[in-house]
C-alpha cells in the first residue's frame, strides 16, 4: 500500500537564510530526494558560496541565480541615472514622484565631467535657473489651482493642499532637468541584477558607472558569489560607438507627429482568434487559423465575446493577444517618456534626450502669468544643452528639462497594449501621458477595430481634448 503524502507549500524566510542558500537550495532539489527545509540545513552560506562558484560561475548554470532576491535603495541619484537603472525588464522600480513631492533648490546632480572645467559655471548657472523658476512657479500655479478648487467645508490648509498638490506639481515638473536628484527602489534577481551592472559599468556616464559600483559592493555582502564577476561589457561600449557613428549624418525630416504607426500585420486579429481556439483542441495552427478565415462576421465576433465578454475592470485579457505585435514612433514630453519607460514588457529605444525637439507649455503656466518666464528658463536650457553638447553630448542631457520633447520607438503585443491604455488614460494619470495612452489606442482600434474595441477606455474624452484642455504648446 503507497503511503499517502502530505502536500506542503511554505516560505524559505529572507530572515533565516541568505538569498544565496536559497539560490542552492531550490536548485539542489533537481538531484535530491529531501525536502527544501531539510537540504537547506545542511547548507552554510560557504558551501552555498561554493556551490554557485562550480554550478553557476563554472558551469553556467544561471537559472540558479534568479532565486536569490535583492532589495536595493538608490538614494539622490540623478533622473537620468535612473533610466539606465530602469532599462532592466525582470524587476520591479518605486521611484520618488515629481508628481507628489517637490524639489528643493541645488536638488541636482553635478557630474564629475563637468567639475572643475570651463563648462561648469554655464552647467550650474542652468541647473539653478531651472529649480529658481521651478520654485517660483509652485506659488504662482498653486494659486490658480486653488481658486479652481477651492476648500471643502471644514477641511484643514495641510489636507487642502493635500488634495491638490498633484494638479500645480504636475504642471511645475515640466521645469526640472535630468539632474534632478531622486530616489528608486528596486527589487531583482541576482541573475537579473549582475546583467544590470553590466549595463551600469559600461555606460558613458561616470554617475552611472559609479553607481554600479557602489551597488556590487553592497550586494557582495549578501550574494558575495553571484554578482562577482559583473563587469563592464566591450560589446555594450564598442557597439554603442560604432552605432553612434553609423548614424552620424541621418538628418532630422522635421516630422512632429506624436504617434505614428510605423508596423502592425493586417492578419493579426485572426491570428490571435487562431491561437484562441488552438489552444483548446488537437489541431495544427494552419488548420485553425483556415477556421477563422471561414468564418462571417457573427462567428467572429462570437469569438471575441468568448475571448474578452466576461473581462471586468481588474482582468487581464487572454495570452492570446500577445500574438499581434505592433511598433510605433513616438514623441513625447521628457515627463511622459518617464513613465512610458514603466512599462517594461514594450521593447523600447530611446533615443539621446536633447534640447533639439521643442518644448511643451502646460496651459496652467500660461494661466499663471509665468509663460514668458518659463519660456525663458526653456531657451536658457536648450542654449546650454548645445553649448555642451558640442564638448559631451552625454552630460549636456542632464540640463535638458522635462518639458522636453524625446522620440522613442515602441514594439509591443496587443496585451501589453490593453494594459497600457487604460492604466494610462485613467483620470487619475498625468495629462502628458493620457495624452499618449488615448492617441495610441485611437491608432490601435483602426488597425484592429474587432479586439481593440474592447479596450475599457474613458467615455468622452479625447487625446484632442486632453491637449487642448492641458497645453498652451506641445
Amino acid at each position: 500500500m503507497t503511503a499517502k503524502v502530505e502536500r506542503q507549500i511554505y516560505l524559505l524566510s529572507p530572515r533565516e537564510l541568505s538569498p544565496e542558500t536559497i539560490a542552492v537550495t531550490f536548485a539542489k532539489t533537481s538531484r535530491s530526494p529531501h525536502s527544501f527545509r531539510e537540504i537547506a540545513e545542511e547548507l552554510t552560506d560557504e558551501k552555498s558560496a561554493d556551490f554557485h562558484e562550480k554550478w553557476v560561475v563554472g558551469y553556467g548554470h544561471a537559472s540558479v541565480a534568479e532565486h536569490a532576491m535583492l532589495h536595493l535603495a538608490f538614494e539622490n541619484i540623478s533622473r537620468l541615472a535612473i533610466e539606465c537603472i530602469e532599462s532592466n525588464r525582470l524587476a520591479s522600480y518605486t521611484e520618488k514622484s515629481t508628481r507628489y513631492q517637490k524639489w528643493e533648490p541645488g536638488g541636482y546632480q553635478v557630474p564629475d565631467e563637468v567639475v572643475g572645467t570651463s563648462h561648469e559655471g554655464i552647467y550650474r548657472e542652468t541647473c539653478d535657473l531651472l529649480f529658481d523658476e521651478y520654485q517660483r512657479s509652485l506659488g504662482e500655479v498653486r494659486r490658480v489651482v486653488q481658486s479652481m478648487h477651492p476648500p471643502r467645508e471644514d477641511e484643514s490648509e495641510s489636507r487642502w493642499d493635500g488634495r491638490i498638490r498633484s494638479r500645480y506639481v504636475d504642471v511645475c515638473r515640466f521645469l526640472l532637468p535630468a539632474s534632478a536628484l531622486a530616489n528608486v527602489g528596486m527589487t531583482v534577481n541576482a541573475r537579473s541584477l549582475e546583467h544590470a551592472l553590466g549595463k551600469m559599468f559600461s555606460h558613458p556616464l561616470a554617475e552611472v558607472r559609479q553607481i554600479g559600483e557602489a551597488a556590487k559592493r553592497v550586494v557582495q555582502q549578501e550574494v558575495p558569489t553571484l554578482v562577482k564577476y559583473a563587469d563592464r561589457r566591450k560589446h555594450l561600449v564598442e557597439s554603442r560607438q560604432e552605432g553612434r557613428r553609423l548614424a552620424h549624418g541621418l538628418s532630422s525630416d522635421g516630422e512632429r507627429t506624436m504617434l505614428a504607426l510605423v508596423s502592425s500585420d493586417g492578419d493579426a486579429e485572426l491570428r490571435v482568434l487562431a491561437a484562441a481556439l488552438f489552444e483548446h483542441e488537437p489541431c495544427s495552427f494552419e488548420t485553425a487559423m483556415a477556421h477563422v478565415r471561414s468564418l462571417d462576421d457573427r462567428g467572429r465576433s462570437a469569438l471575441v465575446e468568448a475571448l474578452l465578454g466576461s473581462m471586468d475592470k481588474f482582468d487581464a485579457p487572454t495570452r492570446a493577444l500577445e500574438h499581434a505585435v505592433y511598433t510605433i514612433d513616438g514623441l513625447m514630453d521628457q515627463g511622459a517618456y518617464f513613465e512610458v519607460k514603466r512599462h517594461r514588457m514594450m521593447t523600447q529605444t530611446a533615443q539621446r534626450l536633447t534640447a533639439e525637439l521643442g518644448y511643451a507649455v502646460p496651459r496652467l503656466i500660461t494661466a499663471a502669468g509665468v509663460e514668458s518666464s518659463y519660456r525663458a528658463a526653456m531657451h536658457a536650457a536648450a542654449q546650454a544643452y548645445t553649448q555642451l553638447a558640442k564638448w559631451n553630448e552625454e552630460v549636456a542631457a542632464y540640463v535638458v528639462p522635462n518639458g522636453f520633447n524625446r522620440r522613442v520607438l515602441l514594439t509591443f503585443n496587443l496585451r501589453e497594449a490593453f494594459h497600457f491604455c487604460e492604466l494610462r488614460s485613467a483620470e487619475n494619470a498625468h495629462f502628458s501621458v493620457r495624452r499618449v495612452a488615448l492617441r495610441l489606442a485611437e491608432l490601435i482600434r483602426e488597425a484592429h477595430p474587432t479586439l481593440a474595441g474592447r479596450m475599457r477606455m474613458p467615455e468622452g474624452i479625447t487625446w484632442q481634448s486632453i491637449e487642448a484642455e492641458n497645453f498652451s504648446q506641445v
